[in-house]
């Protein structure tokens, strides 16, 4: 993936996005627990940046994912992780399927508001006992005339609290799990869907996630997403998108914490020096940037193969644990030369030490990526005969 300079332009609108409409106001939305999706995005979607890969009947740029990928990147420099996660969910988590497999009628009912920032959605896969093990999840959607009848429950919901629509993933018969489940969008102010409180996370503060009940909740079969049981395979796809997104989004925000680091160790003397001039110190943040690089080769590499329709997913699993992985140890390594003063609440290595740790968890654990690595090897134990 070359970055040609219409990515750069794209880059640039973004990243002028996010210093004047986004950064000057994350403490206040961190101390909040929410941020105003449907305000921000609004603003987002009139810049064009909700649908960048979207096709243009849907009201998007029509550009291939490798312009995603730019924007990801530049996403990265937002001063937390729950804002830009949230975006995600909107651009390369909720809505592919909705643009690859939907009817028309869910193309203009669904993906085009999305787009332009007028729908705010989110993705309903995890469960309370189904979170990397997509295949084991219990929400059901029967038929019932022209309907589906939906009940379960969905957990870990990003924008769950400010959704108008969720791209639900349920069981819709009693064949084989990766036979049975389909993907189908459910308005959020439907009768029968409900919400937990907001949950009180460890990090990702100013992102709003849920629980999300379903209570015999009619839906109209036309908002199927593609064919019935095509659901898991659908949701394989969307999960590339979103773990090659989460690689690409994780590298500015390893940057910031080198670039701050390097900053305060510059500024801060101990035993009549700066920091900085510790061997240690600088060795190390030359040793942290070299790794960012040889990840940012990873995903622009990943990028490649799947704009030409290779199955990338391989090296996207390899990206997204190579990143889960190294974004804590970017954190960590940072905070470790701020001292005290890295262990504060409101320093941003430290939120983002906190943040960051769910990328090694969320979108599919650690042990999932490197499951599906080895299958890829050919090295997973064979079943006896």
């Amino acid at each position: 993936m070359i970055l040609t300079q219409e990515h750069k332009e794209i880059q640039r609108t973004v990243r002028n996005f996010v210093d004047n409409e986004i950064n000057p106001y994350i403490e206040q939305w961190e101390k909040d627990g929410i941020f105003p999706a449907k305000e921000l995005f609004k603003k987002m979607g009139d810049l064009g940046l909700l649908g960048i890969s979207k096709p243009e009947s849907a009201g998007g740029m029509g550009l291939d994912f490798s312009y995603e990928m730019a924007a990801a990147e530049e996403f990265g420099g937002i001063i937390c992780g729950g804002v830009p996660m949230a975006i995600g969910v909107q651009t390369c988590m909720a809505t592919p399927a909705l643009a690859r497999f939907g009817s028309d009628y869910i193309k203009e009912t669904f993906l085009a508001p999305a787009v332009a920032g007028d729908m705010v959605a989110c993705i309903g896969v995890s469960e309370p006992g189904a979170g990397s093990d997509v295949a084991a999840i219990k929400t059901t959607a029967v038929k019932d005339g022209d309907d589906y009848i939906i009940n379960g429950t969905k957990m870990w919901i990003t924008n769950s609290t400010q959704a108008d629509f969720i791209c639900l993933l349920a069981n819709t018969s009693d064949d084989k799990a990766h036979k049975n489940k389909s993907l189908i969008v459910v308005p959020m102010d439907l009768a029968g869907v409900s919400l937990s409180d907001k949950l009180d996370k460890l990090g990702m503060r100013s992102s709003d996630t849920a629980q999300v009940f379903f209570d015999n909740v009619r839906v109209p079969q036309k908002n199927l997403i593609g064919s019935e049981g095509a659901g898991f395979m659908m949701q394989m796809m969307q999960f590339q998108e979103e773990r090659m997104y989460v690689a690409a989004m994780s590298l500015k925000s390893m940057e910031i914490c080198v670039d701050t680091t390097i900053g305060y160790c510059r500024e801060r003397e101990t035993f009549g020096q700066p920091l900085i001039n510790n061997q240690v110190i600088h060795f190390r943040m030359a040793e942290l940037q070299t790794e960012i690089e040889a990840l940012r080769c990873m995903v622009y590499q990943a990028c490649e193969g799947y704009l030409n329709k290779e199955d990338m997913t391989r090296l996207a699993s390899m990206a997204k644990l190579k990143s889960g992985r190294l974004v804590r140890e970017v954190a960590d390594s940072c905070i470790q030369y701020w001292g005290g003063m890295g262990f504060m609440w409101d320093n941003v290595v430290a939120r983002f030490y906190r943040d960051n740790r769910l990328a090694s968890i969320g979108g599919g654990a650690d042990e999932i990526m490197i499951g599906i690595i080895c299958k890829y090897m050919d090295i997973l134990p064979k079943k006896r005969k």
